[in-house]
């Protein structure tokens, strides 16, 4: 059996992060442009959609490990997966690694800031995931397994660069009023479309105000407001009851929300903070890196596109808060799932598990 003989050894988790660690690109470092002065975007009326600017097209599975009924689209369930992989079959483990992967590698995203810290703790994440398969016995939705052991390792990873310079809301705030406006950059100067560059901006402005929340508030953040998950499905994945999440989630939405009313040229017409004005003082921090696009590379589609709508839980609150975050991209994930078969096969256990069958 793959999992009860080699997925549980603790040698083997060792192994595996080891092999990771020597295979890593060793330019994967976190940015080191940190610099207080976070940024925020206003969106101009003649702005494409990611999507339009990137070409790359919707993706083709509407899965969506959150949906309250558990519905998991297209191809085997969950469960099915997993039984198989713990019987030995490989290709039923890369299947379940390569579903899972984009929603651990977005919710990463949003906690984290940086897109390496993000690959790197899906990485850690996916790898828990896979050695600890054999403790799975099913008295629980496997989303709730996983997510559990997503979450938690979020709550206690170390904190990002980002992360470190402990930013308030009041610190941001400052922040912005201090960043210059200047008009975007020469077209011709840099290698990605301008809206592109001012939608690099937004998002990654706006994804800055979730790291001046705490990470718990965050987390519930991500899953009620983005992602659309029910206080129920909520609470049993952070294992918090639903009042107790949706406490957390009221928390976070209010800081958020009354910082946007201040702040916010998107949500508040007399607000002078412009995304188009502030990308290029954005870009001379390193926050936007046209070389190196955080937020909008590899957009698959809109988050509203892949998570359902929570209208009911959200009427007391102006929509467009709401809609200006679920309207940033779900995006690709680093392609984990291979690598992670290749890292098995590397750690020998492939060919222990062939001569044992």
């Amino acid at each position: 059996m793959l999992s009860a003989r080699f997925l549980s050894r603790p040698f083997f988790l060792l192994k595996l992060r080891n092999l990771w660690s020597k295979n890593s690109d060793p330019g994967l470092k976190h940015g080191t442009h940190c610099h207080t002065a976070l940024f925020r975007v206003s969106k101009p009326d003649n702005m494409k959609r990611s999507n339009e600017i990137s070409g790359i097209s919707s993706a083709s599975e509407r899965f969506n490990p959150f949906s309250e009924r558990g519905e998991q689209g297209a191809g085997p369930a969950d469960e099915e997966l997993v039984s198989n992989a713990q019987a030995g079959d490989k290709d039923a483990l890369e299947k379940l690694v390569r579903r899972h992967q984009p929603w651990v590698f977005n919710i990463a995203l949003r906690m984290v800031w940086y897109r390496e810290a993000a690959e790197d703790a899906t990485q850690e994440i996916l790898i828990k995931v896979v050695t600890k398969l054999s403790t799975f016995r099913g008295q629980s939705q496997f989303r709730t397994w996983l997510y559990r052991i997503a979450f938690n390792h979020l709550l206690n990873v170390r904190k990002s660069e980002f992360e470190e310079q402990s930013i308030t809301f009041t610190d941001m705030g400052l922040a912005l009023d201090e960043t210059p406006n200047f008009d975007l950059p020469d077209p011709k100067s840099v290698p990605v479309e301008l809206p592109l560059l001012v939608e690099e901006a937004r998002i990654g402005c706006m994804t800055g105000m979730l790291v001046c929340l705490d990470r718990r508030q965050r987390l519930a953040f991500i899953l009620g407001e983005y992602f659309g998950v029910t206080s129920e499905v909520g609470g049993e994945v952070m294992e918090v009851s639903p009042d107790n999440f949706r406490q957390l989630l009221s928390r976070a939405r209010r800081d958020l929300y009354q910082f946007m009313n201040e702040k916010c040229g998107l949500v508040n017409a007399a607000n002078p903070c412009r995304c188009a004005k502030k990308t290029r003082s954005f870009m001379q921090a390193g926050y936007v890196n046209p070389d190196r696009m955080e937020f909008t590379k590899g957009r698959l589609a809109s988050v509203s596109d892949v998570a359902p709508h929570r209208l009911n839980e959200l009427e007391t609150l102006d929509r467009k808060h709401a809609e200006l975050f679920r309207d940033h991209g779900f995006l690709a994930a680093p392609d984990l799932a291979t690598k992670l078969r290749e890292l098995i096969s590397q750690s020998g256990v492939d060919a222990e598990i062939d001569s044992a069958r």
